[in-house]
């Protein structure tokens, strides 16, 4: 019984932690009633900005959840310049999410586990040299995730990546260009298979 004590202890505490990160932090800006389950992981360099709407989920728990989730939601912003916009009521389950330009993602957006979103590559792909791709980055491209999007488990959304109002990414597909409005998309890379 003691032991579950500090362990419901501990929970709280990291809880508090991350929730007073998220309301002291001046570059991070959060509407009402955002929702943890778990604790995300979070990198946000000075003076890079984190906009999250109303009603927003954050979920980095495995339990009550229909998928194996691999990860906690990981929200880095790794440059000064980064921005990052979360729309309202949008729910997010254990995804990365790499920032080192622009990231928007709309509001009743639905993004399934183990999907990765980053809008820069890390490195060159400096093919007259590949040495330099230890040292040197490549430059990040904006990514628009528009409202009403439904990102299914184990997607890539590369940069530059442009998915359109309404529209359905499945599970596993790698997005790299313009998805019009309300497709259906899928595979690798990602094409249009249906559209309203």
């Amino acid at each position: 019984m003691i032991f579950l004590k500090k362990i419901w202890f501990i929970y709280f505490v990291n809880l508090w932690m991350k929730i007073s990160f998220f309301t002291i932090h001046r570059s991070v800006k959060t509407g009402a009633k955002l929702r943890f389950r778990g604790f995300p992981h979070l990198e946000i360099f000075p003076k890079a900005n984190l906009v999250i709407g109303n009603h927003v989920l954050l979920n980095s728990w495995n339990t009550g959840y229909h998928l194996s989730m691999f990860h906690p939601v990981k929200i880095l912003l790794h440059t000064s310049n980064a921005n990052l916009k979360i729309g309202d009521n949008t729910r997010i389950h254990g995804t990365c999410i790499h920032v080192k330009s622009e990231v928007s993602i709309g509001k009743n957006c639905l993004i399934a586990a183990n999907t990765q979103i980053f809008d820069c590559n890390g490195h060159a792909t400096a093919m007259n040299e590949p040495e330099l791709r230890l040292v040197q980055t490549d430059t990040p491209k904006e990514i628009i995730i528009e409202d009403n999007v439904w990102i299914g488990t184990a997607c890539i959304i590369l940069p530059g990546a442009h998915i359109g109002k309404g529209s359905v990414i499945g599970a596993g597909s790698v997005v790299s260009g313009v998805i019009p409005p309300n497709s259906i998309a899928k595979g690798n890379p990602a094409t249009v298979v249906q559209k309203k």
